[in-house]
């Protein structure tokens, strides 16, 4: 009965609370003073709560990013895309994106999602390149088929920012000087165990499961995720998050 109770709370805390409890994380990144904030969202899985998502809109634009970043997988299901763009098309700055895996797999209609970004100032980037903040960053954005097919970085003295949905490609992507990498997929686990970390993690993570890390090709950030796998609705000590950069 004395560990019944604590795995009770546990466990009703990890279904109810948790996998909605949004959290919004400021991060800095050292030897930049570009003056220019933007957001990160990953792997949103919306499979129809649009309350939730409209919250995410919302607490997007008390931020005021200058311009908001998704790093992959956005539905599992394409019958849940339309109401995803129109969502997303409330966020009040240009937003840039990637596909994940579950993009591919759900066979939704990639240029729509292009359509709808641009009619905000934003872009769909498939292997491609985009200047913004005054031309001060290039966002580069990964296909997510093929880490050679990535554009280098632009030398110079712009800020080089790559969105891809993989954290382990990173590894396959060489000494390049990007300023940051942002990634996703791995949702820093939904649950992570005090002194274990995530006990269960998808494939392409290697090891980069969550926050930041120094890596050969730069600064990478993985995001844990806004949503959840398939009916996995379960976070643990692992709340969905909102990412505010600053460089």
């Amino acid at each position: 009965m004395i560990l019944v109770l604590p795995l009770v709370a546990v466990g009703a805390e990890g279904r109810l609370v948790e996998p909605t409890w949004l959290r919004v994380r400021q991060a800095s990144i050292p030897d930049t003073k570009l003056g220019v904030r933007f957001v990160q969202i990953s792997d949103l899985h919306h499979k129809g709560d649009l309350a939730y998502l409209r919250h995410i809109v919302a607490l997007v634009n008390q931020l005021q990013p200058a311009f908001c970043c998704l790093t992959g997988d956005l539905v599992e299901e394409a019958c849940f895309l339309p109401e995803t763009l129109e969502a997303l098309a409330g966020i009040r700055a240009p937003v840039f994106g990637v596909p994940g895996n579950h993009d591919y797999w759900s066979g939704v209609d990639f240029s729509m999602i292009r359509r709808s970004l641009r009619a905000g100032g934003g872009d769909w980037l498939l292997d491609e390149q985009c200047r913004v903040a005054d031309g001060k960053i290039i966002i580069t954005g990964s296909a997510g088929l093929n880490p050679s097919s990535i554009p280098a970085p632009n030398p110079g003295n712009t800020f080089n920012l790559l969105l891809m949905h993989y954290p382990a490609w990173v590894k396959h992507i060489g000494n390049r000087p990007y300023g940051l990498i942002l990634a996703g997929h791995s949702h820093g686990g939904q649950v992570r165990l005090p002194l274990v970390g995530a006990p269960f993690l998808p494939d392409n993570v290697d090891g980069y499961e969550l926050g930041f890390y120094e890596t050969p090709a730069g600064l990478l950030y993985v995001n844990p995720g806004i949503g959840y796998i398939g009916i996995y609705h379960f976070r643990f000590n692992c709340r969905p998050e909102i990412t505010l950069f600053e460089v």
